[in-house]
């Protein structure tokens, strides 16, 4: 992210604003290696997230080798199509989208098709890259995030604190990352991999390493809502 001699250069706010505003879902990764040390350093800073009553109640599976390529190739050969899955665990998405979310949501995908030179037509291609998810978009880490099903919605919300925890402090270490929910419903092709127990809900999945820049993808830059839109100052 920044070369030592510039983060001395930096005040705190420079590089906490440096690692979130760089924070973004890379879909394209170098094969070069993260060694386990540095996953357990990034995984140990992000633990720091806060939790109600401290119950930290995240659970990670770090995957690599093959036994990553086992739990891709379970998904990619169930027969199962991610339009036709069903999300039993949790649903992400409302059964119907509207606005302001159906116009973003469309405005991210065309954005990526577009870099990718795939038409609004092309179905089979759109599958195929919807597909690179459960390869980790060759990431040579992945993650996956449970939580106790017996746990409520606040403990959701530490969870989703501790996830993006994990993602700054990947950037602090020059490493990207892309949060995937499309591993969710995909629960009983990957509890036998991992040994997941069924008392957990497979969350999401993610992708750890470093960016690979020269494919188009990575060119991708969503756009966020000025203040304005989501934002009131009572007094």
């Amino acid at each position: 992210m920044l070369a030592p001699d510039k983060k001395n250069e930096l005040s705190i706010t420079d590089i906490v604003d440096q690692a979130m505003l760089t924070r973004r879902s890379v879909r394209a990764f170098l094969p070069d290696p993260v060694d386990d040390e540095t996953i357990r350093d990034i995984l140990r800073v992000a633990a720091r997230a806060p939790s109600g009553t401290n119950m930290q109640p995240w659970k990670v599976y770090v995957v690599s080798g093959e036994r990553k390529q086992a739990l891709s190739e379970a998904i990619l050969s169930s027969g199962v199509r991610p339009e036709k899955i069903e999300w039993d665990e949790y649903k992400y998405y409302p059964d119907k989208f509207f606005e302001p979310y159906l116009s973003r949501r469309r405005a991210v995908g065309y954005a990526l098709y577009s870099l990718l030179g795939i038409g609004r037509r092309e179905v089979e291609r759109m599958r195929a890259q919807h597909d690179r998810n459960f390869t980790f978009f060759d990431a040579p880490v992945g993650l996956i995030f449970t939580i106790d099903r017996r746990l409520n919605k606040g403990s959701w919300i530490d969870l989703g604190m501790f996830v993006q925890s994990v993602m700054i402090a990947a950037r602090g270490r020059d490493l990207h990352t892309c949060p995937q929910a499309a591993f969710a419903p995909y629960h009983k092709q990957i509890r036998p991999i991992l040994g997941i127990p069924d008392e957990e809900i497979v969350v999401c999945g993610m992708a750890l390493g470093y960016e690979d820049a020269s494919k188009p993808e990575n060119a991708l830059r969503s756009e966020r809502a000025p203040l304005e839109e989501f934002v009131s100052f009572v007094r």
